[in-house]
Protein backbone atom coordinates (compact mmCIF):
# COMPACT_ATOMS: atom_id res chain seq x y z
CA UNK A 1 0.00 0.00 0.00
CA UNK A 2 1.27 3.26 -0.65
CA UNK A 3 2.37 6.12 1.62
CA UNK A 4 -0.06 8.46 1.04
CA UNK A 5 -3.24 6.27 1.68
CA UNK A 6 -4.51 5.79 5.12
CA UNK A 7 -3.51 2.63 6.98
CA UNK A 8 -7.30 0.86 7.49
CA UNK A 9 -8.75 1.29 4.52
CA UNK A 10 -10.18 -1.38 1.75
CA UNK A 11 -8.71 1.19 -1.09
CA UNK A 12 -5.26 -0.05 -2.29
CA UNK A 13 -2.67 0.81 -5.09
CA UNK A 14 -1.65 -2.63 -6.88
CA UNK A 15 0.90 -2.42 -9.94
CA UNK A 16 0.55 1.44 -9.30
CA UNK A 17 -3.40 1.66 -9.85
CA UNK A 18 -6.09 2.03 -7.01
CA UNK A 19 -8.18 -0.25 -6.45
CA UNK A 20 -11.43 -1.03 -4.10
CA UNK A 21 -11.99 -5.05 -3.35
CA UNK A 22 -10.18 -6.43 -6.65
CA UNK A 23 -11.37 -3.82 -9.03
CA UNK A 24 -9.11 -1.05 -10.33
CA UNK A 25 -11.11 2.09 -9.87
CA UNK A 26 -10.19 2.98 -13.20
CA UNK A 27 -12.50 0.68 -14.56
CA UNK A 28 -15.30 2.36 -12.73
CA UNK A 29 -14.49 5.71 -14.06
CA UNK A 30 -14.33 4.13 -17.82
CA UNK A 31 -18.09 2.61 -17.20
CA UNK A 32 -19.71 5.01 -15.02
CA UNK A 33 -17.58 8.65 -15.17
CA UNK A 34 -17.48 10.90 -12.70
CA UNK A 35 -18.19 11.86 -9.95
CA UNK A 36 -18.81 8.81 -8.45
CA UNK A 37 -19.23 7.33 -4.95
CA UNK A 38 -17.64 3.90 -4.58
CA UNK A 39 -18.41 1.26 -1.97
CA UNK A 40 -16.77 -1.72 -0.76
CA UNK A 41 -19.55 -5.00 -0.16
CA UNK A 42 -16.74 -6.88 1.47
CA UNK A 43 -15.97 -3.51 4.09
CA UNK A 44 -19.39 -3.39 5.17
CA UNK A 45 -20.33 -6.28 5.84
CA UNK A 46 -17.12 -7.40 7.96
CA UNK A 47 -17.77 -4.26 10.03
CA UNK A 48 -21.40 -5.66 10.40
CA UNK A 49 -20.77 -8.59 11.39
CA UNK A 50 -18.40 -7.70 14.18
CA UNK A 51 -20.64 -5.38 15.96
CA UNK A 52 -23.53 -8.09 16.35
CA UNK A 53 -21.30 -10.84 16.92
CA UNK A 54 -19.24 -8.59 19.59
CA UNK A 55 -22.90 -7.38 21.22
CA UNK A 56 -24.23 -10.86 21.35
CA UNK A 57 -21.03 -11.81 22.57
CA UNK A 58 -21.11 -9.19 25.55
CA UNK A 59 -25.18 -9.46 26.43
CA UNK A 60 -25.36 -13.16 25.90
CA UNK A 61 -27.42 -12.40 23.32
CA UNK A 62 -29.71 -9.67 24.40
CA UNK A 63 -28.39 -6.75 21.82
CA UNK A 64 -29.86 -5.16 18.68
CA UNK A 65 -27.73 -3.13 16.33
CA UNK A 66 -29.59 -0.82 14.84
CA UNK A 67 -28.01 0.72 11.73
CA UNK A 68 -28.27 4.64 11.58
CA UNK A 69 -29.92 5.00 8.39
CA UNK A 70 -29.11 8.56 8.15
CA UNK A 71 -25.44 7.77 7.29
CA UNK A 72 -25.71 6.45 4.49
CA UNK A 73 -29.10 5.56 3.02
CA UNK A 74 -28.66 3.48 -0.07
CA UNK A 75 -31.50 0.73 -0.94
CA UNK A 76 -28.81 -1.52 -2.07
CA UNK A 77 -26.44 -0.70 1.42
CA UNK A 78 -29.71 -0.99 3.43
CA UNK A 79 -30.87 -4.53 2.16
CA UNK A 80 -26.90 -5.58 3.04
CA UNK A 81 -27.20 -4.82 6.28
CA UNK A 82 -30.69 -6.27 7.21
CA UNK A 83 -29.87 -9.13 5.78
CA UNK A 84 -26.39 -9.35 7.78
CA UNK A 85 -28.99 -9.23 11.28
CA UNK A 86 -29.11 -5.27 11.96
CA UNK A 87 -31.85 -3.32 13.01
CA UNK A 88 -32.50 0.78 12.00
CA UNK A 89 -32.33 3.47 13.79
CA UNK A 90 -34.64 6.06 11.40
CA UNK A 91 -35.12 9.91 12.26
CA UNK A 92 -38.16 10.91 9.63
CA UNK A 93 -41.05 9.14 7.85
CA UNK A 94 -38.81 9.24 4.76
CA UNK A 95 -35.97 6.95 6.48
CA UNK A 96 -38.66 4.86 8.12
CA UNK A 97 -40.12 4.03 4.62
CA UNK A 98 -36.46 2.95 3.38
CA UNK A 99 -35.85 0.53 5.56
CA UNK A 100 -39.23 -0.89 5.28
CA UNK A 101 -38.49 -1.20 2.18
CA UNK A 102 -34.99 -2.54 2.09
CA UNK A 103 -36.54 -5.42 4.67
CA UNK A 104 -35.78 -4.33 8.23
CA UNK A 105 -38.27 -6.01 10.55
CA UNK A 106 -40.38 -3.56 12.29
CA UNK A 107 -39.52 -4.94 15.57
CA UNK A 108 -36.12 -4.16 14.86
CA UNK A 109 -36.49 -0.09 13.79
CA UNK A 110 -36.29 2.58 16.66
CA UNK A 111 -37.21 5.94 15.37
CA UNK A 112 -35.49 8.68 16.74
CA UNK A 113 -35.12 12.38 15.96
CA UNK A 114 -36.20 15.79 17.89
CA UNK A 115 -39.04 16.67 15.37
CA UNK A 116 -41.52 14.15 14.57
CA UNK A 117 -44.15 15.35 12.55
CA UNK A 118 -47.76 13.98 13.42
CA UNK A 119 -48.35 11.64 9.99
CA UNK A 120 -45.17 10.31 10.91
CA UNK A 121 -45.76 9.44 14.12
CA UNK A 122 -48.69 7.28 12.88
CA UNK A 123 -47.02 6.19 10.07
CA UNK A 124 -44.75 4.56 13.00
CA UNK A 125 -47.21 3.36 15.03
CA UNK A 126 -48.74 1.99 12.03
CA UNK A 127 -45.99 -0.31 11.04
CA UNK A 128 -45.57 -1.61 14.47
CA UNK A 129 -41.82 -0.43 15.31
CA UNK A 130 -40.17 -1.33 18.19
CA UNK A 131 -40.22 2.00 19.98
CA UNK A 132 -40.26 5.68 19.56
CA UNK A 133 -37.74 8.03 21.56
CA UNK A 134 -39.53 11.30 22.14
CA UNK A 135 -37.28 14.33 22.97
CA UNK A 136 -39.97 16.53 24.76
CA UNK A 137 -43.36 16.48 26.56
CA UNK A 138 -45.72 18.16 23.96
CA UNK A 139 -43.81 14.81 21.51
CA UNK A 140 -45.44 12.49 23.93
CA UNK A 141 -48.48 14.01 24.51
CA UNK A 142 -48.39 13.55 20.15
CA UNK A 143 -47.89 10.28 20.66
CA UNK A 144 -50.13 9.43 22.65
CA UNK A 145 -52.86 11.00 21.31
CA UNK A 146 -51.82 9.82 17.51
CA UNK A 147 -51.80 6.11 19.86
CA UNK A 148 -55.43 6.76 21.19
CA UNK A 149 -56.52 7.12 17.62
CA UNK A 150 -55.21 4.14 16.07
CA UNK A 151 -56.03 1.98 19.41
CA UNK A 152 -52.68 0.92 20.24
CA UNK A 153 -50.07 0.99 22.85
CA UNK A 154 -47.11 2.85 21.78
CA UNK A 155 -43.66 1.80 22.73
CA UNK A 156 -41.95 4.78 24.35
CA UNK A 157 -37.84 5.61 24.84
CA UNK A 158 -36.37 8.53 26.05
CA UNK A 159 -33.75 10.58 24.50
CA UNK A 160 -31.85 11.92 27.81
CA UNK A 161 -29.07 14.41 27.18
CA UNK A 162 -26.09 13.01 30.15
CA UNK A 163 -24.41 16.56 29.51
CA UNK A 164 -21.50 14.43 28.47
CA UNK A 165 -18.92 16.85 26.78
CA UNK A 166 -17.36 14.57 23.84
CA UNK A 167 -14.07 15.67 21.76
CA UNK A 168 -15.80 16.57 18.49
CA UNK A 169 -16.53 19.39 16.08
CA UNK A 170 -19.05 21.94 17.82
CA UNK A 171 -22.30 21.38 15.02
CA UNK A 172 -21.61 17.07 15.60
CA UNK A 173 -21.50 17.39 19.28
CA UNK A 174 -25.22 16.58 20.58
CA UNK A 175 -24.57 15.65 24.10
CA UNK A 176 -24.44 19.03 26.21
CA UNK A 177 -27.45 20.66 28.49
CA UNK A 178 -27.94 23.44 25.96
CA UNK A 179 -28.18 21.36 22.76
CA UNK A 180 -31.69 20.82 21.38
CA UNK A 181 -31.29 16.96 21.33
CA UNK A 182 -32.56 15.22 24.66
CA UNK A 183 -34.32 16.29 27.86
CA UNK A 184 -32.34 16.72 31.36
CA UNK A 185 -32.66 13.47 33.73
CA UNK A 186 -35.50 14.93 35.73
CA UNK A 187 -37.50 15.62 32.57
CA UNK A 188 -36.94 12.20 31.80
CA UNK A 189 -37.84 10.18 34.41
CA UNK A 190 -41.19 12.81 34.77
CA UNK A 191 -41.90 12.03 30.94
CA UNK A 192 -41.49 7.74 31.18
CA UNK A 193 -43.84 8.29 34.81
CA UNK A 194 -45.98 9.70 32.30
CA UNK A 195 -46.14 7.49 30.08
CA UNK A 196 -46.08 4.42 32.46
CA UNK A 197 -49.53 6.18 34.03
CA UNK A 198 -51.26 6.46 30.46
CA UNK A 199 -53.28 3.75 28.80
CA UNK A 200 -52.07 4.37 25.31
CA UNK A 201 -48.06 4.79 26.29
CA UNK A 202 -45.79 1.57 27.50
CA UNK A 203 -42.18 2.78 28.72
CA UNK A 204 -39.53 0.37 27.52
CA UNK A 205 -36.14 2.19 26.94
CA UNK A 206 -33.67 5.03 27.96
CA UNK A 207 -31.08 6.61 25.01
CA UNK A 208 -28.33 8.88 24.69
CA UNK A 209 -26.34 10.07 21.51
CA UNK A 210 -23.55 11.99 22.69
CA UNK A 211 -22.21 13.37 18.89
CA UNK A 212 -20.61 12.10 16.08
CA UNK A 213 -17.22 10.91 15.13
CA UNK A 214 -15.71 10.55 18.53
CA UNK A 215 -12.57 8.64 19.00
CA UNK A 216 -12.14 8.60 22.97
CA UNK A 217 -14.52 6.25 24.49
CA UNK A 218 -14.32 7.28 27.99
CA UNK A 219 -17.20 9.50 27.31
CA UNK A 220 -19.25 6.99 25.44
CA UNK A 221 -18.67 4.73 28.97
CA UNK A 222 -19.78 8.24 30.76
CA UNK A 223 -23.11 8.17 29.26
CA UNK A 224 -23.92 4.54 29.67
CA UNK A 225 -23.40 4.81 33.16
CA UNK A 226 -25.54 8.11 33.35
CA UNK A 227 -28.14 6.02 31.46
CA UNK A 228 -28.17 3.07 34.16
CA UNK A 229 -28.17 4.86 37.24
CA UNK A 230 -31.55 6.86 35.85
CA UNK A 231 -33.22 3.31 34.85
CA UNK A 232 -32.13 1.91 38.26
CA UNK A 233 -34.03 4.38 39.94
CA UNK A 234 -36.94 4.06 38.10
CA UNK A 235 -36.87 0.23 38.29
CA UNK A 236 -36.78 1.06 41.99
CA UNK A 237 -40.56 3.11 41.27
CA UNK A 238 -41.46 0.42 39.74
CA UNK A 239 -40.57 1.28 35.96
CA UNK A 240 -39.17 -1.54 34.67
CA UNK A 241 -37.64 -0.50 31.36
CA UNK A 242 -36.25 -3.44 28.64
CA UNK A 243 -33.60 -2.07 27.07
CA UNK A 244 -30.64 0.91 27.53
CA UNK A 245 -29.45 2.77 23.96
CA UNK A 246 -26.27 3.73 23.81
CA UNK A 247 -26.56 5.40 21.43
CA UNK A 248 -23.82 5.98 18.21
CA UNK A 249 -21.35 8.19 17.26
CA UNK A 250 -18.06 6.36 17.21
CA UNK A 251 -15.39 7.81 15.04
CA UNK A 252 -12.99 6.55 12.06
CA UNK A 253 -9.73 7.07 11.32
CA UNK A 254 -10.02 10.02 9.20
CA UNK A 255 -6.88 11.57 9.87
CA UNK A 256 -5.47 9.38 13.57
CA UNK A 257 -6.66 6.74 15.19
CA UNK A 258 -9.87 5.70 16.43
CA UNK A 259 -11.27 2.36 18.28
CA UNK A 260 -12.26 -0.37 16.35
CA UNK A 261 -16.08 -1.29 16.62
CA UNK A 262 -15.70 -4.33 19.05
CA UNK A 263 -13.84 -2.50 21.31
CA UNK A 264 -15.77 0.23 21.54
CA UNK A 265 -19.09 -1.85 22.02
CA UNK A 266 -17.45 -3.63 24.94
CA UNK A 267 -16.90 -0.31 26.62
CA UNK A 268 -20.67 0.11 26.84
CA UNK A 269 -22.43 -3.59 26.61
CA UNK A 270 -21.44 -4.64 29.94
CA UNK A 271 -22.68 -2.13 32.05
CA UNK A 272 -25.88 -2.41 30.57
CA UNK A 273 -26.06 -6.27 30.09
CA UNK A 274 -24.88 -6.84 34.25
CA UNK A 275 -27.69 -4.07 34.95
CA UNK A 276 -30.23 -6.24 33.57
CA UNK A 277 -30.78 -4.47 30.38
CA UNK A 278 -31.03 -5.43 26.58
CA UNK A 279 -27.91 -3.27 24.92
CA UNK A 280 -29.34 -1.11 22.02
CA UNK A 281 -26.18 0.72 20.02
CA UNK A 282 -27.28 3.20 16.72
CA UNK A 283 -23.69 2.82 14.49
CA UNK A 284 -23.71 4.75 11.40
CA UNK A 285 -20.15 5.96 10.41
CA UNK A 286 -18.45 3.59 11.82
CA UNK A 287 -20.03 0.81 9.24
CA UNK A 288 -20.46 2.28 6.02
CA UNK A 289 -17.61 5.26 6.49
CA UNK A 290 -14.63 3.81 5.48
CA UNK A 291 -16.16 1.66 2.70
CA UNK A 292 -16.68 4.56 0.33
CA UNK A 293 -14.90 6.72 -1.98
CA UNK A 294 -15.86 9.84 -4.20
CA UNK A 295 -13.59 9.71 -7.15
CA UNK A 296 -13.61 12.80 -9.11
CA UNK A 297 -11.49 14.05 -11.89
CA UNK A 298 -9.49 16.75 -12.17
CA UNK A 299 -10.85 19.64 -14.36
CA UNK A 300 -8.09 22.66 -14.46
CA UNK A 301 -5.53 23.73 -12.23
CA UNK A 302 -5.31 27.15 -11.46
CA UNK A 303 -2.11 29.57 -10.06
CA UNK A 304 -3.57 32.56 -8.02
CA UNK A 305 -1.69 34.72 -5.85
CA UNK A 306 0.32 31.92 -3.67
CA UNK A 307 -1.82 29.40 -4.01
CA UNK A 308 -2.05 26.19 -6.58
CA UNK A 309 -5.53 25.34 -6.87
CA UNK A 310 -6.69 22.02 -8.35
CA UNK A 311 -10.54 22.32 -9.28
CA UNK A 312 -12.10 19.11 -9.76
CA UNK A 313 -15.82 18.06 -10.37
CA UNK A 314 -16.81 16.64 -7.34
CA UNK A 315 -17.62 19.65 -4.70
CA UNK A 316 -19.44 20.82 -1.66
CA UNK A 317 -22.64 19.78 -3.90
CA UNK A 318 -21.25 15.79 -3.24
CA UNK A 319 -19.35 16.09 -0.42
CA UNK A 320 -20.21 18.71 1.89
CA UNK A 321 -18.29 17.54 4.86
CA UNK A 322 -14.86 19.28 4.16
CA UNK A 323 -17.57 23.38 4.05
CA UNK A 324 -19.53 21.92 6.85
CA UNK A 325 -17.36 20.81 9.35
CA UNK A 326 -14.03 21.85 8.01
CA UNK A 327 -13.31 17.61 8.21
CA UNK A 328 -10.30 16.62 6.45
CA UNK A 329 -10.42 13.70 4.15
CA UNK A 330 -7.44 11.24 2.92
CA UNK A 331 -7.07 11.91 -1.18
CA UNK A 332 -4.66 9.97 -3.42
CA UNK A 333 -4.52 9.92 -7.30
CA UNK A 334 -5.91 6.95 -9.00
CA UNK A 335 -2.25 6.50 -10.64
CA UNK A 336 0.45 5.99 -8.02
CA UNK A 337 3.11 8.69 -8.11
CA UNK A 338 6.39 8.88 -6.46
CA UNK A 339 6.69 12.47 -7.51
CA UNK A 340 7.52 15.24 -5.07
CA UNK A 341 4.36 16.66 -3.84
CA UNK A 342 2.65 20.27 -3.81
CA UNK A 343 1.03 21.70 -1.62
CA UNK A 344 -2.62 22.54 -3.48
CA UNK A 345 -6.27 23.17 -2.52
CA UNK A 346 -8.62 20.98 -3.79
CA UNK A 347 -11.90 22.52 -4.93
CA UNK A 348 -15.05 22.06 -7.03
CA UNK A 349 -16.63 24.29 -9.23
CA UNK A 350 -19.30 25.73 -7.33
CA UNK A 351 -20.21 29.44 -6.95
CA UNK A 352 -19.01 29.60 -3.54
CA UNK A 353 -15.46 30.30 -1.80
CA UNK A 354 -16.33 27.90 0.92
CA UNK A 355 -16.46 24.81 -1.90
CA UNK A 356 -13.27 22.87 -1.24
CA UNK A 357 -12.10 19.58 -0.77
CA UNK A 358 -9.63 20.15 0.84
CA UNK A 359 -6.98 23.25 1.93
CA UNK A 360 -3.25 23.19 2.26
CA UNK A 361 -3.22 19.47 0.93
CA UNK A 362 0.39 17.56 0.06
CA UNK A 363 -1.00 15.81 -3.56
CA UNK A 364 1.72 14.72 -6.12
CA UNK A 365 1.47 16.98 -9.22
CA UNK A 366 -1.83 16.36 -11.49
CA UNK A 367 -3.16 17.74 -14.98
CA UNK A 368 -6.24 18.10 -16.28
CA UNK A 369 -8.06 14.91 -16.60
CA UNK A 370 -6.45 13.00 -13.67
CA UNK A 371 -8.45 11.18 -11.17
CA UNK A 372 -8.45 11.55 -7.82
CA UNK A 373 -10.27 9.76 -4.81
CA UNK A 374 -11.85 11.04 -1.91
CA UNK A 375 -11.25 8.12 0.89
CA UNK A 376 -13.43 7.55 3.40
CA UNK A 377 -16.54 9.18 2.04
CA UNK A 378 -18.97 6.48 2.92
CA UNK A 379 -20.80 8.23 5.43
CA UNK A 380 -22.32 11.51 4.82
CA UNK A 381 -21.57 11.55 1.60
CA UNK A 382 -24.45 11.08 -0.67
CA UNK A 383 -26.54 11.24 2.15
CA UNK A 384 -26.16 15.00 2.36
CA UNK A 385 -25.32 15.67 -1.60
CA UNK A 386 -27.37 18.64 -3.19
CA UNK A 387 -28.66 20.05 -6.48
CA UNK A 388 -27.26 23.75 -5.59
CA UNK A 389 -25.99 25.23 -8.81
CA UNK A 390 -27.93 23.10 -10.91
CA UNK A 391 -25.12 19.87 -10.43
CA UNK A 392 -26.50 16.44 -10.73
CA UNK A 393 -26.41 14.07 -7.78
CA UNK A 394 -23.39 11.25 -8.47
CA UNK A 395 -23.55 8.01 -9.45
CA UNK A 396 -23.06 5.37 -6.95
CA UNK A 397 -21.28 1.75 -7.23
CA UNK A 398 -20.62 -1.76 -5.11
CA UNK A 399 -17.90 -3.28 -5.73
CA UNK A 400 -17.72 -7.05 -5.18
CA UNK A 401 -14.97 -8.71 -5.38
CA UNK A 402 -13.62 -8.46 -8.82
CA UNK A 403 -16.78 -6.83 -10.11
CA UNK A 404 -19.30 -4.23 -9.49
CA UNK A 405 -22.77 -2.76 -9.98
CA UNK A 406 -24.41 0.58 -10.23
CA UNK A 407 -26.77 1.09 -7.37
CA UNK A 408 -27.84 4.16 -8.02
CA UNK A 409 -27.67 5.64 -11.38
CA UNK A 410 -26.42 9.16 -12.40
CA UNK A 411 -28.79 12.03 -12.10
CA UNK A 412 -30.03 13.81 -15.61
CA UNK A 413 -30.69 16.78 -16.25
CA UNK A 414 -34.71 15.46 -16.01
CA UNK A 415 -34.27 14.68 -12.36
CA UNK A 416 -33.89 18.43 -12.08
CA UNK A 417 -37.51 18.93 -13.35
CA UNK A 418 -39.04 16.37 -11.26
CA UNK A 419 -41.73 17.18 -9.19
CA UNK A 420 -42.36 20.39 -11.75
Amino acid sequence: MSKQSPVDTPFHYRAGELTCENVPLARVVAAVDTPVYVYSRAEIESRARTYVATAADVTGGAALVCYAVKANGNPALLRLLAAAGLGADVTSGGELFLARHAGFPATNIIFSGVGKKGGEIAEALAAGIRAIHVESEMELAAVAAAAARQGVVAPIGVRVNPDVSADTHPYISTGLRDHKFGVPRERAAAILRAAAADPWLRPVGLAAHIGSQITDLAPFAQSVGFLVALADGLKAEGITLDYIDAGGGLGIDYQGPAPDVAAWVRAVGPQVSAAGYRLVVEPGRSIVGRAGALLTRVVYTKDQGEKRFVIADAGMTDLIRPTLYQAYHPIVPLVESASAPETVDIVGPICETSDFLARARSLPPVARGDLLAILHAGAYGYAMSSNYNGHLRPAEVLVEGDSFQVIRRRQTYDDLLSGT
